[in-house]
């Protein structure tokens, strides 16, 4: 199925429940709009829709649901009581940084003696490391704690044990049908875990942990006479974790980042502060946008190319100048990061364009040993969006002859099981859904490139290959008002799997085009007398031409068009007014 090479987007219109809008929108006292945003959102009764629109954190479920939950929280409290040596082992992306970080200072409040590490993404990789095992029980660590990673390294738990280890795993990645032998693993992924909700982060799960700890001690009394450690004050960093992971924003997650939104906003945590500051966001409302492309990239900058330790250290310092120091430096860090994606995204498009043969398949699997491999899945992400299919690059070690490579897909093809199908070729793989990474031995690249093409091509469909956009209801503009904005404000925070609303106009004649910025779309438009700003990101290229052809037709040959937009409040000079974020647009002949 050759790739379509034209940018014309799939318009999907979300279904209409007309007898939930009529239920939900008077016992609510809501906009019809609004119910109908709730409804396609499987919100479907009153009671549920309270819940969505003012969640609580009592909404969220007991901890000890969790498979495992007890034995780990019994082994924890006896180290601490007995002082024993605590190490924490974390992944080096934002979501295993915040994990562990929040797991290192809750233990610091409980007076344990614990250390952590965080392996080094080109040296090492991802998940458990012998030697690191072996230094860790060298130094005296009797309890080792794993932070997103653990799940599918069974030979490593075996040789921890073995040093006279417990090994507890925290981590939410897929398991294998063999569980490796620790002492307790918390991962609602597990078969055998009936957790209500199996979508958190691996910051998520750590949290639930914080959660049984705080509870068991203080029903023994360890506080008695002492304040008892606040958990929403950890809720800035499970936010960032959750946000960055691109987990499903729904159900626990959607609860916990929506406080912890407010935490990073308010609270007074000097690392945050010090990034909110290079990032320009001092005095703003931090949303999951801002999370997502602001401050996140910055957080995982020092794990893609040099130490992921330093943005740990960043995020549980109390010294303000230390905060400072490290923050600047992740901006460096990040501005380098930008770099070289920059380049190896051109590189990888060019491969591709050049190539009849490439554009025809239905998977880009590349490979090459000038990429750096700390940034090559922010690139598969970059090709995945550009071609919309599974997207594979592979930073090669020629001289040990084997390859690292990072992957990522769209809804339509479940990049774990897709690697499954081809894991005698590979090394090793573990991911989820929409990302993995692998490992495989260059000899058998091209073998893999082939299968990898054969097995995607048995599961996608034509459709799934053009990039689609989700309409939620075709409005007229005259409709789109401050007020609803304000409502659609309350389906916040918006991320995976709780999209921000998109809307379809009806046809439009009435309208002035330009370009601003570079490659900005700029729109005036005209309907039943009122007039709508509209600004379209990065859109010029692809819609001035029609429309300023359109624009120079007399009114009868004029081009109608139909945008999908995003309706936003812009303030500008202390002003606010009406904006239409456009996302496409539509020429109706």
């Amino acid at each position: 199925m050759p790739t379509t090479k034209n940018h014309e987007k799939r318009w999907e219109f979300r279904q209409r429940y007309p007898e939930i809008q009529e239920l939900l929108s008077p016992q609510l006292g809501i906009s019809p709009l609004l119910s109908q945003l709730l409804a396609s959102r499987n919100i479907t009764t009153p009671e549920e829709a309270e819940i969505y629109l003012s969640p609580k954190l009592s909404n969220l479920h007991s901890p000890f649901l969790m498979k495992d939950m007890e034995k780990a929280v019994e082994r924890i409290c006896k180290a601490v009581k007995c002082q024993e040596e605590i190490a924490l082992y974390g992944d080096y992306d934002v979501d295993g940084i915040t994990g562990t970080s929040i797991l290192l200072l809750f233990l610091k409040e409980l007076g344990a003696k614990v250390s952590f590490f965080i392996p080094d993404r080109i040296r090492e990789g991802y998940g458990l490391h012998i030697e690191e095992l072996k230094r860790m029980r060298e130094k005296g660590a009797q309890l080792l704690i794993t932070i997103d990673c653990g799940s599918s390294d069974i030979e490593q738990v075996q040789f921890a044990q073995q040093l006279g280890m417990d090994v507890i795993i925290t981590d939410h990645h897929k398991v294998p049908n063999i569980l490796p032998p620790a002492y307790a693993m918390l991962n609602p992924q597990r078969k055998d875990c009936h957790f209500p909700f199996d979508s958190l982060a691996g910051v998520g799960v750590v949290f639930k942990l914080l959660m049984a700890l705080r509870k068991t001690l203080r029903d023994r009394g360890f506080w008695e006479g002492q304040n008892v450690p606040n958990l929403k004050e950890y809720l800035d960093l499970v936010a960032l974790g959750t946000i960055a992971d691109v987990v499903p924003l729904i159900d626990e997650n959607r609860i916990l980042v929506k406080y912890g939104l407010r935490q990073l906003t308010e609270g007074n945590r000097v690392g945050i502060e010090a990034l909110k500051e290079v990032c320009g966001l001092s005095d703003t409302a931090i949303t999951s946008n801002l999370v997502a492309f602001r401050l996140s990239p910055r957080i995982n900058a020092p794990g893609r190319l040099s130490q992921a330790k330093r943005s740990l250290m960043l995020l549980t310092t109390d010294d303000c100048k230390e905060a400072q120091e490290i923050a600047l430096l992740l901006e460096k860090e990040n501005t380098s990061r930008q770099q070289i994606e920059s380049r190896i995204s051109k590189e990888a498009c060019a491969l591709i364009e050049a190539d009849p043969q490439l554009m025809e398949k239905d998977s880009i699997v590349l490979a090459s040993s000038q990429w750096h491999h700390g940034v090559i899945g922010i690139c598969a992400s970059r090709l995945l969006d550009k071609y919309c299919k599974p997207s594979i690059l592979i930073s090669c070690d020629e001289k040990r002859g084997t390859g690292r490579g990072s992957a990522r897909s769209h809804d339509s093809f479940h990049l774990y099981e897709g690697l499954e199908e081809c894991k005698h070729l590979l090394k090793s793989y573990g991911g989820h859904h929409s990302a993995a990474g692998l490992s495989i031995e260059l000899s058998k690249l091209e073998e893999f490139q082939t299968l990898f093409d054969k097995v995607v091509s048995g599961k996608v469909s034509e459709k799934d290959f053009m990039p689609s956009i989700d309409i939620d209801t075709e409005v007229s503009l005259k409709d789109i008002s401050e007020r609803l904005i304000e409502e659609i404000s309350w389906l916040e925070p918006f991320g995976h799997c709780n999209p921000e609303p998109t809307f379809s106009s009806f046809e439009l004649d009435s309208y002035v085009s330009k370009e601003v910025g570079k490659g900005h779309l700029k729109l005036k438009i005209k309907e039943d007398s009122l007039f709508y700003d509209a600004i379209g990101f990065n859109l010029a290229e692809q819609s001035l031409p029609f429309l300023q052809s359109s624009s120079d037709s007399s009114s009868n040959t004029r081009n109608k068009i139909k945008i999908a937009f995003i309706p936003q409040i812009n303030t500008w000079q202390g002003m606010r007014s009406v904006q239409l974020k456009v996302k496409d647009i539509k020429c109706i002949t």
